[in-house]
């Protein structure tokens, strides 16, 4: 079965380059999978027979004890042959209904595939979390089939309904699968119908679990994105809304159904909303002049038809809920492929339009007799077979003292009345000639087109006349149901003269009449201005609207007014949990040491001084003070790592300060001023308070040794290294570093693609090795002869310092730069090597690496960056995420656990003894990251700044030149 799954999805994958080649035959290829499934599945009648089942299982996440384990039993069993059998036959169907000139055609063919592929593991499934995936992968395939007309409005509308309201309910039923899961302490739905919990927690999840399958089976009120997922191509509509994905809800009711029909409310939702969907489509079917929405409606009818008998929770009833499930895919899917041929030969599926076509298409005719008769349950279809099995189960129910019993028995002998009016009503406007129409002169009949609908017709047939070996397969799924009284119900032809033959003879009767009294109407369909359509318009209008007005209002372009809404929110949630807050600390320790009064004193003034300056640098030199004081703090506390990190960082948060600060006016609120400063002095106070409040709650608050007492003996022992705050990094917590990865390149690259306009990359030149050295020598030669000469012209230390202007050169800046920038380039090694078991690290040799090209840039200029980092920083920033990630995932490989780390010592000769940790190739990539990211600020705000500023200057010149001239 896992086999079968793989295949589905294996060859679903390359359907779409092969249809370059086979046009619309790729569709006889895509049926080779279903076909051997369905001939796979048939061969194991024996082993599900009397109820025997089938199991595999695979270990898919053993930490989370995730499990891929699918199950063969009698109800999947049925399910299995109805996905892959009607799925075959209508890929098959396909390869005559479309032309090798649709559009989309491989698209369409692969996805149909994979969603037979996901159909059938949703139905084989044992897991409630791998029922979900595939749950919701059904909703996602079907959402790009029903839109498979991308350029229809219609088509797009009706594929989002049916997404949204599907995916909604099978959002609830994972809630409720989850609480199932969670109370009997295993994921294995067999084994939760086996335990059939109950009590409050119980009751509310199964009726969670129901609204899923509701929405999914088009049930009262969730019934109306069926009718409106019409727009997709007919074999959607036969396979999708007929066959396969409309009977996961029905099939979710069935499986549970053994263990928990008796909980409170299950019986009142399945049949009472059965009841109302079955009547209330039959009655809209019979409506419509559309032969799809016949059909559409009459399906969301049937639907109810078998939510009433698959939820009424008998044995009786469980067998005649099969039957019927079984007999509605073949019947149904039959007439949608009888739709797509009548719209093929005459161009309308229009019934006001269509007359004398049972005189040119015979045999259409008669494939559509077939189908009808046992929808309507004329004997000897299976659905007379099934139709009596299901007004005798009720029946007995009702005669043993249920009310909910005698409800279903006449609901669903109303609504079968109408099912016989409006298969009347589909009949005779599709074939039957109507005085005042023209006689629409269709193809010839192709029987190869038919071959799909002629074999699900007469299968309907077949089986109907095989009542007892059906009989005989389907009570291996009412076996699991308590056993009704003395004897158990049989699927016969012919049960004699009984009560349930008279009531399906008068539901006949009574159809009959309905027929000849509104049937034969050619009048378009009447609506009601309320509706559950009209609702869920007005819903997403509603929030449409809603959205509207909250962008208008928020979304001003308006960082202060941005911030301010984030910092309120966050005054207001914080503070009202504050409030609630129950345990104040008793104990106050204001210091630990009297140098931390000092500096916090230093960083409350500076903080003020902030608030009152008027210089852009001046405040950004001012908040570098309150970091380099927590820099201080750091150190008093032991934390040299972190102190250094927070200097570095500083230091580099002041530079693109600065780089970003040259392009704007020197002083604040040149251009526009401050406003609403009280209000913004409120709010910053606020979030101070509260800010200091959690940091005292929070710490007064622990109870419990903290788990920071364990770390060094894990990061010794578990990560072999002693500096506690880089392995934890780079090992310990290597996941939560790997995202912070993620941020950062995101980060690199949202400032790179708001300067490059283009592209990412700039337009630096890149110097060779020979060619730089080859420059250098030039530039020597060049000063000796200056030199000689007598010219005091400046001499250049730096590769690129003539290109600068001499009002902007200082030589003794490029002296300094030259002399130190190796020796930061190997200390930035140094700490990268060295922070396993010393103060350091990737994060802080990046930082120490990159303050080396910050001073080359300074020096130097961007043509000196471009000299001095001859490689384009996105490289560098995959480099390091790429190393990241494979420390990671290599692991796997080996039989241990993601970011699993090993350890190797040794005697080198000349470094001596040697000891290596394999997250030091982690760290590598954390060194390459921050080193990317330094470039990309630096060439962003720095390189590129200096390039428009330079276009700009010349374009004055030039301006300025014109007017002179």
């Amino acid at each position: 079965m896992l086999a079968i799954l793989i295949a589905f999805g294996a060859i679903s994958v390359v359907l779409m380059p092969l249809t370059r080649v086979l046009g619309r035959r790729i569709f006889l290829v895509a049926a080779v999978v279903p076909t051997a499934a369905f001939a796979y599945t048939l061969a194991q009648w024996n082993a599900v027979l009397d109820g025997g089942q089938l199991f595999e299982s695979v270990r898919w996440v053993p930490q989370l004890d995730l499990t891929v384990a699918v199950r063969l039993d009698t109800l999947s069993w049925v399910l299995s042959l109805v996905v892959t059998g009607v799925g075959a036959l209508v890929l098959v169907y396909c390869a005559r209904y479309f032309s090798d000139t649709e559009v989309g055609l491989g698209r369409f063919a692969a996805i149909l595939l994979a969603f037979a592929g996901a159909m059938y593991g949703l139905v084989i499934a044992d897991d409630v979390y791998l029922l979900f995936v595939f749950w919701e992968a059904t909703s996602v395939l079907s959402y790009l089939l029903i839109g498979h007309y991308t350029g229809r409005k219609a088509s797009r509308g009706a594929a989002l309904q049916a997404l949204l309201v599907t995916t909604f309910g099978g959002l609830v039923m994972f809630v409720g699968l989850v609480l199932l899961a969670v109370d009997t302490g295993t994921a294995r739905i067999s084994e939760i119908v086996a335990l059939a919990p109950s009590g409050p927690l119980v009751t509310v999840a199964i009726l969670l679990v129901l609204v899923g399958a509701m929405s999914k089976s088009a049930i009262v009120p969730f019934h109306f994105w069926l009718p409106a997922a019409m727009a997709a191509p007919t074999p959607v509509s036969a396979y999708l809304h007929a066959a396969a994905m409309v009977k996961a809800g029905i099939y979710l009711v069935a499986r549970f159904a053994p263990g928990f029909a008796e909980v409170p409310g299950w019986q009142l939702v399945t049949v009472g909303f059965g009841v109302l969907t079955m009547i209330f489509g039959a009655w809209t079917a019979l409506l419509q002049t559309d032969l799809k929405l016949v059909l559409a409606y009459g399906t969301v009818s049937q639907l109810g038809f078998l939510m009433v008998i698959s939820g009424y929770g008998t044995r009786d009833a469980a067998l005649a809920a099969l039957a019927l499930l079984l007999a509605h895919a073949l019947y149904k899917s039959t007439l949608f492929l009888v739709v797509g041929i009548i719209d093929h030969c005459s161009g309308t599926r229009d019934l006001r339009k269509l007359s004398g076509l049972g005189r040119k298409t015979p045999l259409l005719a008669v494939i559509t007799a077939l189908a009808l008769v046992s929808m309507v349950g004329l004997p000897p279809a299976l659905g007379f077979v099934a139709k009596e099995a299901v007004f005798t189960s009720l029946l007995e129910g009702g005669l043993a003292g249920s009310p909910m019993g005698w409800f279903a028995l006449v609901g669903t002998a109303l609504g079968s009345a109408l099912t016989v009016a409006y298969s009347a009503r589909f009949f005779w406007g599709a074939f039957f000639t109507k005085g005042g129409v023209e006689t629409v002169r269709p193809e010839h009949e192709r029987s190869g087109f038919m071959l799909a609908p002629a074999l699900l017709a007469a299968s309907g047939i077949v089986l109907g006349l095989a009542a007892p070996m059906v009989d005989a397969t389907l009570s291996g799924y009412s076996t699991t149901f308590p056993a009704d009284g003395e004897g158990s119900y049989h699927l016969a032809l012919w049960h004699g003269l009984e009560p349930a033959l008279a009531i399906s003879a008068v539901t006949l009767i009574l159809g009959a009449a309905v027929f000849v009294w509104r049937g034969r109407s050619v009048a378009a369909v009447s609506t009601s201005r309320v509706s559950a359509a009209g609702s869920y318009s007005n819903v997403l209008r509603a929030i449409d609207t809603i959205a509207a007005r909250t962008t208008s209002v928020t979304q001003r372009g308006s960082l202060p007014f941005y911030l301010g809404v984030i910092l309120v929110v966050f005054v207001g949630a914080v503070g009202t949990a504050l409030a609630l807050n129950r345990t104040w600390p008793t104990e106050f320790k204001f210091w630990d040491f009297p140098a931390q009064l000092a500096i916090g004193a230093v960083m409350i003034i500076a903080a003020f001084a902030a608030t009152r300056a008027n210089k852009r640098f001046q405040a950004v030199v001012l908040v570098g003070v309150t970091g380099y004081g927590m820099a201080g703090l750091f150190a008093l506390q032991g934390a040299p790592d972190l102190a250094l990190t927070q200097i570095l960082v500083e230091i580099v948060t002041l530079v693109a300060f600065v780089l970003v600060l040259r392009r704007l006016p020197a002083r604040l609120g040149e251009k526009n001023g401050s406003a609403n400063r009280g209000i913004r002095a409120v709010i910053g106070a606020a979030v101070g308070i509260i800010m200091a409040t959690v940091a005292l709650v929070t710490l007064g608050a622990r109870n419990a040794l903290p788990i920071s007492l364990q770390w060094p003996d894990l990061a010794y022992n578990q990560g072999h290294g002693r500096n506690v705050v880089n392995v934890a990094l780079v090992d310990l917590r290597g996941w939560d570093t790997m995202g912070e990865l993620s941020v950062i390149i995101v980060a690199a690259t949202g400032v790179a693609s708001l300067i490059f306009i283009s592209g990412r990359t700039d337009n630096l030149p890149r110097l060779p090795r020979k060619e730089a050295k080859e420059k250098i020598r030039r530039q020597r030669a060049s000063a000796d002869a200056a030199q000689a000469t007598g010219d005091d012209s400046r001499t250049s230390w730096l590769l690129a310092g003539r290109t600068l202007s001499a009002s902007n050169r200082s030589i003794l800046l490029e002296v300094v730069v030259r002399l130190i920038f190796h020796p930061l380039i190997i200390v930035s090694l140094y700490l990268l090597f060295a922070g396993h078991n010393l103060p350091g690290g990737g994060f802080a040799g990046g930082l120490v690496a990159g303050l080396a090209l910050v001073a080359r840039y300074l020096a130097g200029g961007r043509h000196e960056l471009g000299a001095a980092a001859p490689v384009d920083a996105g490289k560098l920033l995959g480099t390091g995420l790429v190393l990241a990630v494979g420390t990671a995932l290599v692991p796997l490989f080996f039989g241990q656990a993601p970011l699993q780390s090993t350890f190797w010592e040794g005697d080198v000769w000349l470094f001596g003894h040697v000891e290596f940790v394999t997250s030091t190739i982690f760290d590598v990539g954390v060194y390459l990251v921050v080193v990317g990211l330094t470039l990309d600020v630096l060439r962003s705000l720095g390189a590129e700044v200096d390039r428009q500023q330079e276009d700009e200057s010349k374009l004055d010149d030039e301006k300025t030149e014109e007017v002179n001239a």
